[in-house]
């Protein structure tokens, strides 16, 4: 799971600014992209991923944390799978979820330090930290050429 590229941090002061940093990644998704999220329990990754489904034009009512389903999709300008691993003990347990068989669309891997081995060669790479009173800090890195052109264009839309 290691990037290949320099480690950037956008600073979110609170809930809103997750939203709207995930909307501004959203914006920018295509089928084949996947984003590795992690962070701890309560560090925002679902409000992210709130975020970057309203970006790509999902139902932002529809996300919730799938942690019990492990997948829920999203249809949008892009259709987005949204995955949790917070509840599997290993990498092998995938193969019973459906996740190799996913619909071509974008992909949002929660907890992706639970199975590193999912991420492709190309891949963008967010950790969550909370850091005060609903603040955040993402880092942010990028595996290969589309996760760096994704992370370039997202640190540009992002204002960053």
């Amino acid at each position: 799971m290691e990037p290949l590229g320099p480690e950037r941090t956008l600073v979110s002061a609170g809930v809103r600014d997750t939203l709207r940093l995930g909307e501004a990644l959203g914006r920018l998704l295509a089928p084949g992209d996947v984003v590795g999220l992690s962070g701890t329990l309560g560090a925002g990754k679902t409000a992210f991923v709130r975020g970057v489904a309203g970006g790509s034009g999902a139902d932002v009512d529809e996300v919730s944390s799938p942690t019990y389903a492990v997948i829920q999709s999203y249809p949008g300008r892009v259709l987005l799978h949204h995955v949790d691993l917070y509840r599997l003990e290993s990498g092998d347990e995938l193969y019973a979820t459906g996740f190799f068989d996913l619909e071509a669309g974008a992909c949002l891997v929660e907890w992706i330090d639970r199975a590193p081995a999912v991420l492709p060669e190309s891949a963008l790479l967010v950790r969550l930290e909370a850091t005060g009173e609903g603040a955040r800090a993402l880092h942010v890195s990028a595996r290969g050429p589309r996760g760096t052109a994704l992370l370039a264009g997202w640190l540009s839309s992002a204002g960053s």
